[in-house]
């Protein structure tokens, strides 16, 4: 790997795509230290201390510690990722849209149209209404959070937390097109990695101070290790399908004849089902914080690492794995596009036959892909909750890590081997989440 790495910094290009994307990524964390006028930071800190566990603590988690902040970067790239889920959703129930997915790059064109346009009516709403929130919001200990309240102060915070997230949303284009790897992806992974010094200046004092075992230390970094390694293992993952071309004559020449396979992923839905369970999970615990007799309840029964929650979050969890995969991952189609180029599955017949097949193939892997973002996303919560880690790393975070980890170095990896240098494993390729 190290060799790979020394392969990369000699060639120009992937060495200025490099350099490009370290240095938006720097733009990125230098504008979440930028707050926004108006508020009180060291009130809205202390707010943040009490709201870790609603969904309040969640959106700050992803956002880089930006919404503690309230920095102009406050709603992250978060709005533009729920429009993109929700497009990517509404293919089941509007014909319009799945048509646009199937046109190529002038459908992706007018998706990428939507989804911005959609960012910025998101970012407005959701702005105004973290605004109207601050407001009415009182300070941990007495006063407001924001100094001047009032339609100035909602108009001056939509304005900017909007033209923040679009400006993100920009550097993320950016890093995608002039860069490595997906720019979304990599700044969401930014924010979650740059609380990871907090934490491990927070752990050696529990340690130091005698708060935790050394002994502890070295079983919760055991079982991490395991864990990134397994989510490696599951993501480079894949059911092959075998797949069988017949020979087709054309005057002179012959097509088809060849053997190929169809690349099935175990967690095709990737981190969507445990991001839509936390969400409906810690959705009545924010609630319950603006209702103070529901509060007792919230905290016994959705605090992270109870029973209720940990069964809650593993039901939604599967829940969600096989709707994202039937939304997504459509059997008919691909039988329809196998059946148009020549190809067939051997021993299954064409047509109905091949969509049930790869139906029932499919739904037996899924069910080891939920089987697997559970224990992902549940251990980590159990740990924190059973040796009180100051660890912000859940299951869902580990997943962003490791999957955009590997989709950036089999980016870089490709880049490699098309200048005849070697990767960064000598045994085989790195394989992309994607199963390309």
């Amino acid at each position: 790997m190290l060799e790979g790495f020394g392969s990369a910094s000699r060639i120009p290009e992937l060495r200025r795509r490099l350099l490009f994307t370290a240095f938006m990524l720097a733009v990125y964390r230098l504008g979440v230290a930028v707050p926004t006028p108006g508020i009180d930071g060291q009130a809205l800190a202390s707010f943040f201390e009490q709201a870790k566990g609603t969904l309040f603590g969640w959106a700050n988690l992803f956002s880089g510690g930006a919404l503690e902040r309230f920095s102009v970067f406050a709603l992250g790239i978060m709005p533009y990722i729920s429009v993109a889920i929700i497009l990517d959703l509404l293919k089941v129930a509007s014909p319009y849209i799945d048509e646009l997915y199937k046109e190529g790059e002038a459908g992706r064109r007018k998706i990428t149209q939507y989804t911005r346009y959609g960012t910025v009516g998101l970012a407005i709403v959701q702005g105004g209404m973290i605004a109207y929130s601050l407001q009415k919001l009182p300070a941990p200990g007495g006063g407001s959070i924001v100094l001047n309240p009032g339609p100035a102060f909602i108009i001056m915070t939509v304005l900017t937390v909007t033209a923040g997230t679009m400006f993100v949303m920009w550097i993320g284009e950016q890093i995608t097109e002039r860069g490595i790897g997906n720019g979304i992806s990599l700044i969401i992974m930014a924010g979650i990695i740059a609380r990871l010094p907090s934490a491990i200046g927070t752990t050696t004092d529990y340690v130091r101070n005698g708060e935790m075992s050394l002994f502890v230390l070295i079983i919760i970094l055991t079982i991490a290790a395991a864990v990134i390694a397994g989510i490696v293992y599951i993501e480079t993952a894949q059911r092959r399908i075998p797949i069988q071309y017949a020979r087709r004559v054309q005057g002179r020449r012959v097509y088809g004849g060849q053997s190929s396979h169809l690349p099935l992923k175990i967690n095709t839905s990737g981190v969507i089902p445990p991001i839509f369970a936390s969400s409906i999970l810690i959705f009545p615990a924010t609630i319950a914080q603006f209702i103070p007799r529901f509060k007792d309840i919230a905290t016994a029964y959705l605090t992270p690492g109870s029973l209720v929650y940990s069964s809650l979050y593993v039901i939604l969890i599967f829940f969600f794995c096989y709707f994202y995969t039937a939304v997504t991952f459509n059997p008919v189609d691909v039988a329809d596009n196998l059946r148009k180029y020549g190809g067939f599955i051997p021993g299954i017949r064409p047509g109905r036959f091949t969509a049930e097949y790869i139906d029932k193939v499919l739904s037996r892997i899924t069910l080891g892909g939920a089987v697997y973002v559970s224990l992902v996303c549940i251990l980590p919560t159990l740990l924190i909750a059973r040796f009180n880690v100051p660890f912000v790393f859940g299951g869902t975070a580990l997943l962003i890590v490791v999957g955009v980890a590997l989709d950036t170095v089999a980016q870089i990896e490709t880049h490699l081997l098309t200048r005849n240098y070697e990767g960064f494993m000598k045994r085989g390729r790195v394989k992309s989440r994607r199963g390309a």
